[in-house]
């Protein structure tokens, strides 16, 4: 059997002049405080659904128009510009989407009808999805080499992001004086003050040839990748549909289903899920990937199949119980994918490898959401969700077969010591029978 391939090169960071500029640990530690900030960003709003629907007499598929609009933008995003940071530089994609999201906060902040909204949030996903890309390839890069921090803040960055976003958003929306300026001014500030920053990052990614080309709209993944990719791929669509459900329709959810206008309670259903997921993916970093993966793939479908009784209830006991289930799949079933991809991809298709990832993402995020939207006029709210949480139960059912069997592989193949490689500027393809469940020492 071939030997398990070297680690992957880390990127040396490119002199770019005098100044000053922030060590390699300190930049890391930026990329992902901007991480955060922008998946705190996009969730803040969310509490803020029920109110635009009782101000402005939006219908539950205009609200979920509006959550779902920011998600599909997040996707155009990535598929014409996710790999753009391997030919420009991950500075300046970094710097042009902080801007852009400070635009988008200015959008809303002044928002009087739908329309207006609808234009923020596909701004802010625009932005969102610009950055995701150079985030996440940048975090890996920066990272210590044989450490792993940088696979597990893309994902606790990202849902613990949203964790704090929707609680903040529900404190502010019942607490505030001005909720609908307050929750989109504090993102627009911090944007700024991150654009203003990020310059001082290292820079691990030269200007390379082919810049025009990588903006055609595509969504591939590294042949090296794909076997990996295919394992992932049904947790990652189960638990990013769910996350969908809440996001955009939690506050309905509990004001129509659960009969309590509270928003802090609102922003604490929405923020469950991410939170429980990032603390999952604390608590459960060393697990190796395949492992963790499959488990989280158990308990997304328990927390899923657990939702049910609660909305036909109702209970928002249960709910909230189903939830943290749910959560804790989606964070180990996200993060355990995650580094398993993290372990073959070489470093100048890194950021095209996430951005596919994040494609698949946030399809799974919108279009149940707004097939969601759709089908409520004429089947009701509780009827719509109990559907909806129902058939990502069976998905996330189904997925555990995959990982089931991509395990017992892996572990058929005799452990054989790692081959110590001259760091070349890529790192070579995984082999076939490579096992997937061992990382490299932290």
């Amino acid at each position: 059997m071939p030997p398990a391939p070297p680690p992957a090169p880390h990127p040396t960071p490119i002199p770019a002049g005098r100044g000053p500029r922030l060590s390699r640990t300190a930049g890391f530690w930026l990329l992902a405080t901007t991480q955060f900030t922008l998946m705190a960003a996009s969730s803040a709003p969310s509490p803020l659904y029920s109110e635009y629907a009782r101000d402005w007499g939006l219908s539950a598929t205009a609200v979920t128009v509006v959550f779902a609009v920011y998600a599909l933008a997040v996707l155009a995003a990535l598929l014409v510009a996710g790999a753009l940071s391997d030919h420009l530089g991950r500075r300046p994609v970094l710097i042009a989407a902080l801007v852009g999201e400070a635009a988008a906060m200015v959008v809303m902040l002044t928002a009087d009808g739908v329309g207006q909204l609808i234009v923020g949030r596909a701004l802010q996903g625009l932005a969102t999805g610009a950055a995701a890309g150079a985030i996440s390839a940048g975090l890996i890069d920066l990272q210590h080499p044989g450490s792993r921090l940088g696979a597990l803040l893309n994902g606790v960055g990202t849902t613990g992001g949203m964790a704090v976003g929707a609680l903040a958003g529900g404190a502010l929306t019942q607490y505030a004086p001005s909720p609908h300026v307050v929750v989109f001014a504090l993102p627009a500030a911090a944007s700024l003050a991150l654009a203003v920053s990020v310059p001082l990052v290292p820079e691990t990614s030269p200007l390379r040839p082919g810049t025009l080309a990588s903006l055609r709209p595509r969504a591939s993944v590294p042949h090296a990748d794909r076997k990996a990719f295919l394992i992932v791929a049904p947790p990652f669509i189960a638990s990013w549909a769910i996350g969908g459900l809440y996001l955009s329709l939690g506050s309905s959810l509990t004001a129509d289903i659960l009969h309590t206008g509270n928003h802090v309670v609102a922003g604490l259903v929405v923020a469950l899920l991410p939170g429980t997921a990032a603390i999952a993916c604390l608590v459960l970093r060393n697990t190796a990937p395949l492992p963790m993966m499959l488990s989280g793939s158990v308990a997304l479908a328990a927390g899923t199949l657990l939702t049910l009784p609660a909305l036909l209830l109702p209970s928002m006991p249960l709910l909230l119980a189903a939830t943290v289930v749910a959560g804790y799949g989606f964070g180990t079933a996200f993060l355990g994918g995650f580094r398993m991809l993290a372990l073959t991809a070489a470093p100048q298709q890194r950021a095209q490898l996430f951005a596919a990832v994040y494609v698949m993402c946030y399809l799974a995020n919108s279009v149940p959401a707004i097939a969601a939207g759709l089908a409520i006029p004429s089947l009701g709210l509780r009827e719509t969700a109990t559907g909806y949480v129902g058939a990502v139960g069976v998905l996330a059912l189904l997925s555990i077969p995959f990982g089931v069997g991509a395990l017992r592989r892996t572990r058929q193949v005799p452990a054989v010591p790692a081959v110590v490689a001259p760091v070349t500027t890529a790192a070579p393809a995984a082999a076939p029978g490579t096992p997937l469940d061992r990382t490299p020492a932290a």
